[in-house]
């Protein structure tokens, strides 16, 4: 049997995986009655969690929002995506670097060894570059999402790509992050249609202006909108392969920035790519597992043909030297 502080301990991990539970549920995943039930509940109320009495013919339990952040219950999982999420947040919104990093030092410390290994298997390192995105800070992008969570009009300043500053006003829908930068889906007011603004570009202006009722917008549509035109991407070269791997595996390793994967069936998917070069494309190519072929363009089977070559002419120069001792 379970010790008092174990049982307190499993209760709240229930509470927490699910939103309502009866009376008669939690007393028979923690194999007490429901007095027993009640008492713990009480006991938790008493260390600050805010756990709510529902109504019913059984009577159930609710852990509810608290003024106070009590401490959490993750399982390995969501440990370890924690983990790397404030790692990946630190990198790309400023204003919180040190904040996400004494969050993970506080989480690192009370994780067990085996949860310790696999989170410094996955450090992230964010590496910045005159080219590269700025942070976004943090206080722009709460605003920005509070109003598309709350359906506010929006008016901000704008600097677009070419230096213009303009003013918008726009019904904002959707925050979205891609390839490290974070952009706000929104409909512009004054243009009658759908645009996509960078949001380190953009400066809110307050108070935000009156609710809107949301506009029909679906993942796909939203991936149109962000996705750069093909004359805006920054790849000299491009190529399109027929890569003989499941899509699932293959997309994990093509970031949205680089190209794309279209599933063919469940064993083979489309691979549309960028890079500076021919030769670096296909030599980015080989480093899957698996067989390939080429589709377009015919630069890409010449740059495979001389790679080929110089990989046989390696071969073949290490087989004449002697091995050594």
């Amino acid at each position: 049997m379970p010790t008092p502080a174990g049982r307190l301990l499993t209760l709240l991990s229930l509470l927490q995986a699910r939103r309502d539970w009866s009376g008669s549920d939690l007393a028979g995943r923690l194999e007490v009655s429901a007095r027993t039930v009640r008492r713990d509940v009480d006991r938790l109320r008493e260390m600050g969690y805010p756990v709510q009495t529902t109504k019913g013919p059984d009577g159930g339990y609710r852990l509810a929002p608290g003024s106070d952040l009590p401490p959490m219950l993750f399982d390995d999982d969501q440990a370890v995506a924690v983990a790397v999420a404030l790692q990946t947040a630190a990198g790309s919104i400023g204003g919180i670097e040190e904040a996400s990093l004494r969050a993970l030092t506080t989480i690192r410390q009370v994780m067990p060894s085996r949860l310790r290994h696999r989170v410094d298997a996955l450090q992230v390192t964010a590496v910045g570059s005159s080219a590269g995105p700025p942070p976004v800070d943090a206080q722009r992008l709460l605003a920005v999402g509070t109003a598309c969570r709350d359906h506010e009009v929006l008016r901000f300043g704008y600097t677009a790509k070419d230096g213009v500053e303009s003013v918008r006003r726009v019904e904002p829908h959707r925050l979205v992050s891609w390839g490290r930068r974070w952009y706000l889906v929104a409909w512009d007011l004054e243009r009658d249609d759908w645009r996509t603004f960078r949001v380190d570009r953009l400066t809110p202006r307050v108070p935000t202006g009156p609710r809107f009722t949301p506009r029909e917008l679906t993942d796909e549509r939203v991936a149109e909108l962000v996705r750069p035109p093909e004359s805006a991407s920054p790849w000299q070269v491009r190529g399109t392969v027929l890569m003989r791997a499941p899509a699932s595996l293959v997309t994990q390793w093509v970031p949205p920035y680089q190209g794309s994967v279209t599933a063919v069936d469940e064993e083979s998917c489309l691979v549309d790519v960028g890079s500076w070069s021919y030769p670096s494309l296909a030599g980015w190519l080989l480093l899957f597992e698996a067989d390939f072929e080429v589709i377009s363009p015919p630069e890409l089977r010449s740059a495979l043909d001389d790679t080929a070559a110089r990989l046989a002419r390696a071969v073949a120069a290490s087989a004449e030297k002697p091995a050594r001792p």
